[in-house]
């Protein structure tokens, strides 16, 4: 039911996206105290590969990108990493935006391992961050960001997961999203962080 659920947001978005409207907010609104707030991903707080405390205050300024994945993925995470890196090849010289890849094996993917991982992928600047952190916050987080995360020893390196890549403006709402193991999906969610860019001129 829940794969069904975030098919029918990404066809709803995808229609949106295709025009010349503002990116739509992606999630349910809810009421608090009596006013509509928009769905915003809740606090959170990790180390990066260099070991820096990583929370929501910090990446206030930035627009950025995500998804989940771990270093001994066996099965969809290289895929995804391709689409990633394409991604941070046409922002990695823009300050406002970052790349942000939280892993669901932290207790393997400390911060010397996820260093050693952006090393080998020849990530040279702070536009990508690695974090790693508690196992339980970090599968929470993932359903914040409509990625289908768990445990599961029948799935490829005991972690069943969506390859999806979700963009988050500077407020932490999630504003447009693609399937990282579909090529042809990348190119749309690059235009649509240029599209944000542009809200905040």
């Amino acid at each position: 039911m829940y794969k069904y659920f975030i098919l029918i947001i990404f066809l709803s978005f995808l229609s949106c996206s295709e025009d010349k409207n503002p990116l739509p907010y992606l999630g349910n609104e809810v009421e608090i105290e009596g006013k509509i707030v928009k769905h915003t991903i809740k606090d959170f707080s990790f180390l990066d590969q260099d070991s820096s405390i990583i929370n929501n205050t910090s990446l206030s300024k930035n627009i950025y990108i995500a998804d989940f994945f771990f270093t001994s993925c066996p099965s969809i995470c290289p895929k995804v990493t391709k689409e990633m890196l394409k991604i941070y090849d046409e922002f990695k010289d823009i300050k406002s935006v970052k790349l942000v890849s939280f892993t669901l094996d932290p207790k393997r993917d400390t911060p010397e391992r996820l260093k050693l991982y952006s090393t080998n992928l020849d990530i040279t600047n702070d536009t990508w961050l690695f974090l790693t952190g508690d196992k339980e916050q970090t599968y929470d987080l993932a359903n914040q960001f409509f990625v289908v995360a768990m445990e599961d020893k029948e799935a490829p390196g005991g972690i069943a997961h969506s390859g999806t890549i979700v963009l988050v403006d500077k407020e932490g709402h999630v504003r447009s999203f693609a399937d990282g193991t579909d090529p042809s999906s990348t190119p749309r969610l690059i235009s649509d962080v240029k599209k944000l860019l542009k809200e905040y001129e």
